[in-house]
């Protein structure tokens, strides 16, 4: 990672429609992140709650759902049950030795089907008015993409942190 510059310096990437690159750049380089640190981490370091703060783990499978539900509420559609069962499964533990191969594999997949949806993703829709939640919060297409990918950075950021505490 440090041998070559941060996704965002790295120019357009192709496919993706120019309001959205910031959001491209930031999933790629959260996906990144999570690709070269998340295997070197111990079973036991994934889930410690140092001073009980959230794990490492939680911050990975958080970002993973958060994107979806994001993606979920951008397309206009509301959270299935499935959602809600594994929004509610964040915080579990995972003692099995592959855990952290299967957080690296579930978040590879969470942003590639954000960067497919990305790139289905007409310029005309960005100013399309959307809901959040239940109370139906109003926001945008593109206030959602944007979210999506600086709470994703975000969770990446705590997930670098509590690797260094726990380390």
């Amino acid at each position: 990672m440090a041998t070559k510059p941060e996704v965002w310096l790295r120019g357009a990437i192709e496919g993706f429609p120019a309001p959205l690159q910031p959001v491209a750049h930031s999933l790629l380089q959260c996906r990144e992140e999570v690709t070269a640190l998340l295997p070197s981490i111990a079973t036991g370091q994934l889930f410690a709650r140092p001073g009980g703060a959230a794990s490492i783990g939680y911050h990975v499978r958080h970002a993973i759902g958060s994107l979806d539900r994001l993606l979920t509420y951008a397309r206009g559609e509301s959270l299935s049950p499935e959602q809600m069962v594994a929004l509610k499964a964040e915080g579990e533990t995972d003692p099995a030795p592959d855990a952290a191969a299967k957080l690296v594999a579930a978040f590879d997949e969470a942003v590639e089907k954000a960067l497919s949806q990305l790139r289905a993703t007409d310029e005309r829709s960005l100013l399309d008015a959307r809901s959040v939640g239940r109370a139906q919060l109003p926001t945008t297409v593109i206030g959602l993409l944007f979210h999506a990918a600086e709470h994703t950075q975000r969770h990446m950021g705590q997930m670098v942190t509590t690797m260094k505490v726990t380390g």
